[in-house]
C-alpha cells in the first residue's frame, strides 16, 4: 500500500508532465522527436538498472543481509556502486558522444530521410541533439535504481516509490520556465529530464545515510559477490525488461510510419502505464525481496503462498482497469491532452491515441501478470529460464509486428506487444509449475473468474452511461466532472459486485486463506 500510494504520486504527476508536453509539443513533429531521445535513456535504464541490475543485485543482496549480517552489506554496495559507476559514466560518455549514431541506429526512417534530403530530415538532426541532454539521465537514474533496491531490502520502501516525482516536476517546471527560450520546446523538455536526474540522485542520500549504507564507491569487477551479479545480469536483460525491448522495436517500425504515431504510441502507452506502475510494479517491487528471502530461508511453501497472493492482487486491480481503459479512453484523453498543440492540425489525435489504449489495454494484465511471476524466478538466482523465454517473446513481437503493422500501422504495433506480452507471463508460469515452484490455486482461478465478471459489467454500465451524453462539445469543466463521475461509478458498481460474489478485504489482504 505503501509503494501504490506513492506510485500513485508518481502516476498523476507523470500525467501532468504529459498533458504539459501535448499542450507544448502536440503529436507532431518535435513531440515524436522529444519523446524518441526520452524513450532511449529510459529504455536503457530499465534494461540495465531496473530490470537486469535490480533483479541480479536484490537477491545476492538478501542472501548476504541473511547469512552475513549488515558489515558485509555495506563492502558490498560500496563495490556495486563503484563498479555499476564506472561502467556508466563510460557508457554515458559514449552515448554523449555518438548520438548521432544512436539516433541513425533507434530513428532507421528519420535517418535515412536526412540521408537523401527528405522533407522530415530535421527529425534526425533534432533527435541527435536532444539525446546530448537526455542520455545522462541514464547514469543518474541508474544510481538511483541502486539505492532504491538497497531501500527495499531494508523495507524503506516509501522514498525509493516517490523518488520518480523529482523527474516529472523537474520536466514540467522546465517546460512551463524555459520553453519560451529556445525555438523549439522540446529543448526545454530535454533538460528537465537531465535536471530530474540529478534531482533523484541526491534526493536519496539522505534515506541511505539513514540505513547506513552510504558507502564509498569501490570497483571491483572480480569481487566473489560482484561477479555473482554480473553472471546473473546478462539474462536477465531478456527477462522482466522484454517488455521495454519490444516498445523500443515498435519505436525503430513507427519512425518508418506517417508522422505522429511515435507520439500516438507514446500517449497510449502512458494511459497504460498508470494502472501497472500503480499496482503491477508496485507489488514486485515489493515481491522480489520477500521472495529472495523466502528462498534464502528455504520456505518453499510460503514461496508460494506469496506468488500466489501477488497474482491475486494484480487479477484484482487488473481486469476493472483493463475494462474502464477500453470504455472511457477517449474521455480520458481528452482532458488529459486535448489542448494546445494537441488539438491543432487535421488529424484527430485522441481517435488514434484512444485506439492505441484499446490495442495496449489487451496485455494489461498479462504487463502486470509477468510483474509477479518473472521475480519468482530471479528470487530463486535463475536468470536463464527468463532470458529463453525472452528470446521466444522477442521472436513473436517481430512476427506479429510483421504481420499486422502493414494492415493497421501504429495499432499494429501497440497489439503485437499486447500479444507477446500474453505469450511471455504464459511461459513464465508453465517453468515455474513445471518446476513444482508455483501453482494457482483453484481459490485464486475461481477469484480471476469473479473478477472477469464484475469488469464486464461494470465496463457495459459505463460505456453505456458515457453514451448519453454529447460531452465532445462540453467545456473542460464540464468534461472533468463527469469522468469523475463515470470514474466513482465504475469503481462502486466493481466493489459491489465482487462483494456479491463473496469478495471480501481479507480475500486480498491475507496472504494465507
Amino acid at each position: 500500500m505503501i509503494v501504490s500510494a506513492m506510485t500513485m504520486i508518481s502516476r498523476v504527476m507523470g500525467l501532468v508532465r504529459d498533458a504539459v508536453v501535448a499542450n507544448l509539443l502536440g503529436a507532431g513533429l518535435a513531440a515524436d522527436v522529444f519523446l524518441f531521445a526520452n524513450r532511449i535513456p529510459n529504455f536503457l535504464r530499465r534494461l540495465f538498472a531496473e530490470g537486469a541490475f535490480a533483479q541480479a543485485f536484490v537477491p545476492v543482496l538478501s542472501e548476504i543481509k541473511e547469512q552475513h549480517g549488515d558489515d558485509k552489506v555495506r563492502i558490498f554496495v560500496g563495490q556495486a556502486a563503484g563498479t555499476l559507476g564506472t561502467i556508466l559514466l563510460c557508457v554515458t560518455l559514449l552515448g554523449v558522444v555518438g548520438s548521432p549514431v544512436i539516433a541513425a541506429l533507434f530513428g532507421t526512417g528519420w535517418f535515412i530521410e536526412w540521408w537523401q534530403g527528405g522533407e522530415n530530415a530535421e527529425k534526425f538532426e533534432l533527435a541527435s541533439t536532444l539525446l546530448k541532454f537526455t542520455f545522462p539521465y541514464l547514469f543518474f537514474v541508474s544510481l538511483v535504481a541502486l539505492s532504491g533496491a538497497i531501500l527495499n531490502v531494508y523495507n524503506k520502501f516509501a522514498a525509493a516509490a516517490f523518488t520518480p516525482v523529482l523527474l516529472n516536476i523537474a520536466i514540467i517546471s522546465c517546460a512551463i520556465l524555459m520553453h519560451n527560450n529556445f525555438e523549439n520546446g522540446a529543448y526545454a523538455l530535454a533538460i528537465g529530464v537531465f535536471v530530474g536526474g540529478v534531482a533523484q540522485l541526491l534526493f536519496q542520500v539522505p534515506f541511505l545515510l539513514r540505513i547506513g549504507m552510504l558507502q564509498k564507491p569501490t570497483f571491483a569487477w572480480h569481487s566473489p559477490e560482484v561477479t555473482k551479479v554480473r553472471k546473473l545480469m546478462l539474462p536477465a536483460m531478456f527477462g522482466v525488461s522484454i517488455s521495454q525491448i519490444n516498445l523500443l522495436l515498435d519505436t525503430v517500425i513507427a519512425s518508418l510510419l506517417v508522422t505522429g504515431s511515435i507520439a500516438w504510441l507514446y500517449y497510449s502507452d502512458r494511459l497504460i502505464e498508470f494502472p501497472l506502475g500503480l499496482f503491477g510494479i508496485g507489488i514486485a517491487t515489493v515481491i522480489l525481496p520477500t521472495l529472495s528471502k523466502l528462498h534464502a530461508n528455504n520456505a518453499a511453501e510460503d514461496f508460494q503462498v506469496t506468488l500466489d497472493w501477488g497474482v491475486r492482487f494484480v487479477l484484482f486491480l487488473g481486469f476493472p482497469a483493463m475494462a474502464g481503459l477500453m470504455v472511457i479512453s477517449p474521455l480520458i484523453i481528452t482532458v488529459l491532452f486535448d489542448h494546445g498543440a494537441f488539438s491543432t492540425g487535421e488529424v484527430d489525435h485522441v481517435k488514434a491515441v484512444s485506439l492505441g489504449v484499446v490495442a495496449y489495454s489487451v496485455g494489461l494484465v498479462s504487463f502486470m501478470l509477468i510483474k509477479v511471476l518473472a521475480p519468482g524466478f530471479y528470487a530463486r538466482q535463475d536468470t536463464k529460464t527468463p532470458v529463453k523465454i525472452g528470446i521466444v517473446t522477442l521472436i513473436l513481437n517481430m512476427v506479429f509486428n510483421i504481420a499486422l503493422a502493414p494492415f493497421i500501422g501504429y495499432l499494429g504495433l501497440a497489439l503485437a506487444t499486447s500479444l507477446s506480452a500474453s505469450c511471455n507471463a504464459y511461459l513464465l508460469y508453465y517453468h515455474l509449475r513445471k518446476r513444482s515452484v508455483f501453482t494457482v490455486s483453484s481459490f485464486t482461478y475461481w477469484f480471476a473468474l469473479k473478477c472477469i465478471v464484475a469488469s464486464i459489467v461494470m465496463g457495459l454500465s459505463v460505456w453505456y452511461v458515457s453514451g448519453q451524453f454529447n460531452w465532445h462539445s462540453w467545456v473542460f469543466i464540464e468534461q472533468v466532472g463527469l469522468l469523475g463521475t463515470l470514474l466513482v461509478l465504475a469503481m462502486a458498481l466493481y466493489f459491489f459486485i465482487v462483494f456479491v460474489l463473496g469478495v471480501r478485504v481479507k480475500t486480498i489482504k491475507d496472504v494465507r486463506l
